[in-house]
């Protein structure tokens, strides 16, 4: 059994297709779905979907890419959302300083009410960081000082001091395809020392098919072929991969297990 810990069902290239991309998933073995979200105006589809499909769960939040349009977001409009039935998560937020879609200082102010959010509901703060290292890691920890919360690095694809520093502050990392690709050394090396109860598989989808799909819109049912990419890495089966993946996600977003 597999979980598929981040992808974005809402998107063009699976929405439209939203039924025959689950179905094929759940084919692949594939028990379970985060939608996330990152605008305010997906919220209500993302949190739809988690309610018409009993394995999809729902985040809710507001991605680096859109903090310029949601400057003027408060912490209680994100955490009314937050206690929406199918919610688990909180985001998917962080900091992008690759692209600089929007302001840094944006970013840095929105990140830190997204962990507040988290802090208070107990949900995790599912992070994207992007060429921001240094920042990302001062935030987390200092904010992890003011008061612990759950948290998980998504798509992981930053440096091997950087998955010491968030491990050591108790988070958890996941895996995409990206570990599949062939100028994806480093991060193969990383994925090989992750702790087994600290490491998620996702697909990002409609993003970064891996291989053998690259050139394709990503899907769910991928997750699959991440996993006994990261196995083998591992010197795992795919059912231990499988079994360790899918317990640390409802570890870690315990509001799914209820």
């Amino acid at each position: 059994m597999l979980i598929d810990s981040h992808c974005h069902l809402e998107y063009d290239g699976l929405a439209e297709r939203q039924g025959e991309v689950l179905a094929r998933a759940r084919g692949a073995g594939v028990a379970g779905f985060l939608n996330i979200s990152t605008r305010r105006s997906e919220w209500d589809r993302v949190v739809g979907t988690a309610r018409r499909e009993g394995d999809v769960w729902a985040s809710v939040g507001i991605h680096p890419h859109e903090a310029d349009g949601h400057h003027d977001m408060g912490a209680a409009e994100l955490r009314e959302a937050a206690e929406g039935a199918r919610v688990i998560g909180i985001g998917e937020t962080g900091l992008d300083y690759y692209y600089d879609k929007s302001d840094r200082a944006v970013q840095q102010d929105l990140f830190r009410m997204h962990i507040g959010v988290a802090r208070e509901t107990g949900l995790p703060v599912i992070i994207h960081t992007r060429d921001a290292e240094a920042d990302t890691a001062a935030i987390l920890a200092d904010e992890m000082a003011r008061g612990a919360f759950p948290a998980l690095i998504h798509c992981f694809t930053a440096s091997r001091d950087f998955a010491r520093t968030v491990l050591d502050l108790g988070l958890s990392i996941s895996l995409s395809g990206i570990v599949t690709f062939k100028n994806a050394a480093e991060l193969q090396e990383i994925a090989k020392e992750l702790p087994r109860d600290r490491l998620l598989v996702e697909t990002d989808s409609p993003f970064l098919a891996p291989v053998p799909h690259r050139g394709k819109p990503c899907e769910p049912a991928f997750v699959r072929d991440t996993a006994q990419f990261v196995a083998d890495l591992r010197g795992e089966t795919l059912e231990e991969l499988g079994e360790a993946t899918t317990a640390n996600f409802f570890r870690l977003f315990s509001r799914a297990a209820a």
